[in-house]
């Protein structure tokens, strides 16, 4: 433990450092540590087949399927790396200028936030994205995975703090804690960590939120919804509907409840139920129903169906008289999240987008594009459905704050005071800072 809470502390140290790496020397890193994805693929598929090996049959089968690495989720690591690798730096951008007066001008410029604290579940692939992210905006990190990767975990850690360190990064920035009671210690160290942001479940993140003092970035569940309108193309519908169920089941953004406008079930309800049992959804329907589904095994929902977050191959299902009562019933049900409305009305679409409380709303497109590397990011830090600082899928803007920089010449606060006072011009200004 005394290891631990000495690494975090030179970790703590090493932000200064960080955030005053040049994008060259980032840049050159990130490309080091996509190479090093490249050349040790092997060994890190091994150790994953070795953490699943272990973990089959002791933890539940959608986080088994999060475990799980294979060809495919390594070369998006190596995508994931680049594409962070190609982003602006945002360190020391000016966001804002105004001029106080003549020869007195204010910047507001983002710099890094400090010491990142991820602690997350059985998802192997977050070391190099958060890793990545944390580099490229100048912030030190220190990681806490599950047990069930632990050879995951390290073996992508040491790979990545090697290749970052030949670049010229200080590898005592990244940090990965690997033990049961490192939890327990990292929630105390508010005097060190920033900011954490836990990767997992409803019970995980709701865990962690109430047994620390640090800030905590994340969301607690993803319970979305799609709306099928009564002025939906009936075909767009089908396919997102069944998109944002089957893709990816357990991830966050998929779809756990179908609402549909009831001018519309009678002919869409069979088609849609057609497809789930194709597909293996279970789809559990309020009562009522039942009479649009004639031939087919149904399950009726109970009042927790609405409520819950599946991360499996099941659906509940009801309708709605129409947008309204579809935009009530997400907001009172859901947990803000993502929501998608089916329709070709463009005053719905308005009043889906205006009324519905969630981070992400989208219009006649899958849930599943609520990413992070979809939305454009180079990788994903997390979901955010707070409504401070960072909202929805995160990159770099959620791992960035900002600090004033006054520029003066001699500038005295007794000039402005009193009753000849100077008066301020509060002006603002396309000028960046240092040019």
């Amino acid at each position: 433990m005394a290891d631990t809470v000495s690494e975090i502390k030179d970790a703590k140290l090493a932000t200064v450092k960080m955030a005053a790496l040049t994008t060259e020397t980032k840049n050159n890193a990130l490309e080091a540590m996509a190479e090093a994805i490249k050349v040790h693929r092997a060994e890190i598929l091994a150790a994953n087949a070795e953490d699943v090996a272990e973990a089959e049959g002791k933890i539940p089968s959608e986080i088994l399927k999060r475990l799980r690495l294979n060809e495919d989720k390594v070369s998006d690591m190596v995508e994931s790396i680049l594409g962070v690798r190609n982003l602006k730096d945002p360190v020391g951008e000016t966001m804002d200028g105004t001029v106080l007066d003549d020869g007195l001008t204010l910047y507001q410029i983002r710099c890094p936030i400090g010491l990142i604290g991820v602690i997350f579940e059985a998802r192997p692939e977050v070391v190099p994205q958060i890793m990545s992210l944390c580099l490229k905006s100048g912030n030190a990190i220190a990681f806490k995975g599950g047990s069930e990767a632990k050879r995951s975990n390290r073996v992508l850690f040491d790979i990545l703090r090697e290749a970052v360190s030949s670049a010229g990064v200080p590898p005592e920035a990244f940090v990965l804690m690997e033990t049961r009671e490192d939890i327990s210690e990292i929630l105390k160290m508010d005097e060190y960590i920033d900011l954490l942001i836990p990767r997992g479940s409803y019970g995980f993140v709701k865990y962690i939120q109430s047994n620390t003092h640090i800030p905590v970035l994340g969301h607690s569940a993803g319970v979305c919804h799609v709306y099928v309108d009564s002025d939906a193309d009936l075909l767009k519908a089908f396919d997102v509907v069944l998109d944002s169920k089957i893709q990816y089941p357990a991830a966050c953004n998929a779809a756990e409840k179908l609402l549909v406008n009831e001018k519309i079930a009678p002919y869409f309800l069979p088609r849609m139920m057609d497809l789930f049992v194709q597909n293996g959804v279970e789809a559990r329907i309020e009562k009522g129903l039942e009479k649009y589904l004639v031939g087919f095994d149904v399950k009726f929902a109970d009042e927790e169906d609405w409520f819950a977050e599946y991360d499996d191959l099941v659906i509940a299902v009801k309708t709605v008289k129409d947008v309204n009562e579809a935009i009530s019933f997400i907001n009172s049900h859901g947990s803000h999240h993502t929501e998608t409305i089916v329709t070709e009305n463009k005053e719905t679409q308005k009043e889906f987008v205006r009324w519905v409380d969630s981070a992400d709303v989208f219009i006649n497109a899958s849930t599943r594009f609520a990413d992070g590397f979809r939305f454009g990011k180079g990788a994903e830090v997390g979901i955010s459905t707070n409504r401070i600082h960072a909202r929805g899928p995160m990159g770099m803007e959620g791992l960035m704050i900002y600090k004033y920089v006054l520029c003066g010449n001699g500038h005295v606060v007794k000039d402005y005071a009193g009753k000849n006072a100077k008066k301020y011009k509060h002006l603002h200004t396309d000028s960046k800072y240092g040019e």
